[in-house]
C-alpha cells in the first residue's frame, strides 16, 4: 500500500511499446492463459474450473508464492557472462512490463495507474487492468467484512474511489488487534487475517529474492526495462500490502 517510502511507479523505466518489443511480446503467456475454454455459457463452469471456497484458495496461494520462490534457486545459477551473452537482445523488455504481475498487486491493493501504461499498446491487456484498478481490491474487502460485522471502521476505508492508493487507517488496526485478543469469537476473521499474513509473506519473500538475484546477476546496472534496476527493486520490499495486520502486532 502507499507508503511515504514507497517506490515510484515508473522509476524511468520505459511506458510507451506501441513500437517495440514488451515483457509480454516476448513470453506470449497469453496464449497459455487462454488454455482454458469453457463448454457453456454459464459463468458457474468457469467458478467450478478455478475457484474454491475462499480461505483455501488463500491458502493454496501462499503455497504457490512458495513454489515460485525457490524457483529464485534455479534462475540464480545464470552467471553475469552467460546473461549478459542475451541480454542486449532483449532491448526494452523488462519483467516491469508483465501484466500477471500487476494484476496481482492490483488485485491485492497496489494499485498506480501509471503502472499500466507499459500495456496501453495492447487494448485487451490494458482494458483488463484497468478494469482491476477500478475495483476493489482483497484488502478493501477484508475491511468491508472487518465493518459489516459490526468493528468501528472510518467510513473513509469503505466507501472511497478504489482506484487511489490506500494509506495506513487507525480504525483498522484497531479492529485486527480486537480480532487477535478474541480469536474464539472472531474465529473466521482470524483465520482470513493469518492467511493474508501468509500471503503478504510469502509475496515479500518473492520480493526480496527477486532483488537479490538481479543483484547477483546484473550488479547495480540500470534494469532492460529503463528502471534503476536493484535500488528499485529493494524500494519494492518495503511496500506493505496490509499495514494494519502488520502494525496489530505491536500494540498486541
Amino acid at each position: 500500500m502507499a507508503q511515504d517510502n514507497a517506490p515510484s511507479p515508473a522509476d524511468g523505466a520505459r511506458l510507451d511499446f506501441s513500437k517495440a518489443m514488451s515483457y509480454g511480446d516476448y513470453l506470449h503467456l497469453d496464449r497459455m492463459l487462454a488454455a482454458q475454454q469453457p463448454r457453456s455459457r454459464d459463468h458457474n463452469e468457469m467458478l467450478f474450473i478455478i475457484q474454491r471456497a475462499a480461505f483455501k484458495m488463500l491458502a493454496r496461494v501462499a503455497r504457490v508464492m512458495a513454489q515460485l520462490n525457490q524457483s529464485w534457486d534455479v534462475l540464480a545459477t545464470l552467471t553475469p557472462a552467460e546473461y549478459s551473452s542475451f541480454r542486449d537482445d532483449l532491448g526494452a523488455a523488462s519483467g516491469f512490463q508483465s501484466f500477471q504481475y500487476r494484476a496481482i498487486e492490483f488485485l491485492l491493493g497496489n494499485k498506480d495507474a501509471v503502472r499500466m501504461e507499459p500495456h496501453r499498446h495492447r487494448a485487451e491487456i490494458f482494458t483488463g487492468l484497468d478494469a482491476l484498478h477500478r475495483e476493489s481490491s482483497l484488502h478493501d474487502e477484508a475491511i468491508r467484512l472487518l465493518r459489516r460485522r459490526g468493528f468501528t471502521i472510518d467510513r473513509e476505508c469503505v466507501e472511497r474511489d478504489w482506484r487511489a492508493a490506500y494509506a495506513f487507517n487507525e480504525s483498522v488496526c484497531e479492529a485486527w488487534v480486537a480480532v487477535y485478543r478474541s480469536t474464539a469469537g472472531n474465529w473466521d476473521l482470524y483465520e482470513l487475517a493469518e492467511k493474508l499474513v501468509d500471503l503478504e509473506d510469502a509475496f515479500r519473500q518473492w520480493r526480496f529474492r527477486h532483488a537479490t538475484t538481479v543483484e547477483r546477476v546484473i550488479g547495480l546496472k540500470r534494469g532492460t526495462g529503463g528502471t534503476s534496476g536493484v535500488n528499485y527493486l529493494r524500494r519494492v520490499v518495503e511496500v506493505e500490502l496490509f499495514p494494519e495486520l502488520w502494525r496489530a502486532r505491536t500494540a498486541l
